[in-house]
């Protein structure tokens, strides 16, 4: 009895090691890891080391264990049992166990992975070369005295014809310099309208603010406004959906550059992803709080008196036709405690947009729906967020706390409570239009 009884231990331990090595690098790690990680960990972006290739992540594979099993990578801030969104990024319990199971294996690779009719670029997240890419003509040096600045980039561009957008990503040589960044994209026609012999950049922060007057005659047609925020990727669409690249015009780009310790130079741009399908339905932008629509209706007034916690809430109600949500956009900054955005219906139904209970200004995120969210007319779309200025928040900028105001350019240490809206007009079915 006693060899039937330690057979029957040692059934299960071969099944075990035997599924441990079954896990390899090429068959089951690499697809988490191109999935979950590279967007953030790879040259120039986010994350503080590459995770592109076996010999990457193999040299650090016991820090991704670690890291992976408590959770506190990849960074995921909303709650998934509030929405869940179709670009979520946190790992599921099966691919926390596998990646540890190929650490404990001593990380075989396996064979090579056949390969990929669109293998993904060391510097794009979108998984394939971009179809153009603007960029600044100029370096921009930033001193490391530790200020922030706003820098507004003139990126002009002339085509052979108009482009259909499939999706557009933020790109720069060192991201961990930007505290965010937005681009509007001009179209100017009107060839009497020079694009090209104007200033490439504006310092708004300590040049002369009368010189952006240049460029106020390529503001008249706006065909699109994006950014980036710590932590976002990039912006793309489903079939049919998108937005038109003009022929000839301006990106605008106004970057925000966090204080830096040390002399850093940066050169930024966007890259866009084009389709020969044509554009049916035209995406829009819109923004809703602090430096947009309802600011001033805030409830409470947007002031946060040192050593308080404090909620605030806005209401904005849809006054025009039915809408469809793609993305939002939710942005606080180092106070930010807990954010919360809903709509409420005429009709008295609650539909939930997103749910971030340990708001984290280091990780944010463009959240993008798995179907479309319909906003009926006359409903409400409700935001309430919760700040905390007191010595008890490890990433309060003032010691000792100080009083807070959302003003001019609202820097780090000042705040902000805004949601960003990706949308465009309702058609029927929308909802059960899938944005995988």
């Amino acid at each position: 009895m006693k060899y039937l009884a330690l057979f029957a231990f040692l059934i299960p331990l071969s099944a075990a090691r035997l599924s441990a090595q079954e896990i390899t690098y090429s068959k089951d790690i690499a697809p988490i890891m191109a999935a979950k990680c590279a967007g953030c960990h790879r040259p120039g972006d986010s994350g503080p080391f590459s995770l592109l290739t076996y010999e990457d992540v193999a040299k650090r594979a016991s820090f991704i264990k670690e890291v992976t099993a408590s959770r506190y990578m990849p960074p995921w801030k909303a709650d998934n049992h509030f929405v869940s969104f179709a670009n979520e990024r946190s790992l599921s319990d099966n691919e926390i166990s596998t990646i540890a199971k190929w650490v404990d294996a001593k990380m075989p690779r396996g064979s090579k992975p056949p390969a990929d009719k669109n293998p993904p670029t060391g510097n794009t997240a979108y998984g394939r070369p971009p179809d153009l890419v603007l960029q600044a003509s100029d370096t921009f040096h930033i001193t490391g005295d530790g200020l922030e600045r706003y820098i507004v980039y003139k990126i002009p561009f002339e085509l052979a014809d108009s482009a259909n957008v499939a999706a557009v990503e933020f790109f720069s040589n060192n991201k961990k310099l930007i505290h965010h960044a937005n681009y509007a994209v001009h179209n100017v026609p009107d060839q009497n309208i020079d694009i090209k012999h104007t200033l490439p950049f504006i310092n708004l922060t300590e040049d002369d603010r009368r010189k952006y007057d240049q460029y106020r005659p390529y503001q008249k047609i706006m065909t699109y406004y994006g950014g980036w925020i710590p932590g976002a990727s990039y912006e793309a669409y489903p079939k049919d959906f998108g937005w038109v690249m003009p022929k000839r015009g301006v990106i605008l780009l106004t970057i925000h550059y966090a204080p830096a310790a040390a002399d850093e130079a940066s050169i930024s741009g966007i890259r866009l992803y084009f389709t020969k399908t044509p554009v049916k339905r035209r995406v829009k932008v819109i923004s809703f709080g602090s430096g947009g629509i309802g600011e001033r209706e805030i409830d409470p007034p947007f002031f946060l008196p040192a050593n308080t916690q404090k909620k605030f809430s806005l209401e904005v109600t849809n006054p025009s036709e039915d809408q469809s949500i793609l993305y939002i956009w939710p942005h606080m900054h180092l106070l930010g405690k807990e954010f919360k955005a809903y709509i409420t219906s005429a009709a008295g139904d609650t539909t939930k947009l997103v749910y971030i209970p340990r708001w984290d200004f280091r990780w944010q995120e463009m959240y993008r729906f798995k179907q479309l969210v319909k906003v009926t007319k006359g409903s409400v779309l409700h935001i309430e967020c919760v700040y905390d200025n007191t010595a008890d928040n490890p990433f309060n900028p003032n010691s000792p706390p100080k009083n807070i105001f959302s003003r001019g350019d609202m820097k780090t240490t000042d705040e902000m409570m805004t949601l960003m809206m990706i949308f465009l007009p309702y058609q029927p079915g929308d909802e059960q239009l899938s944005l995988n």
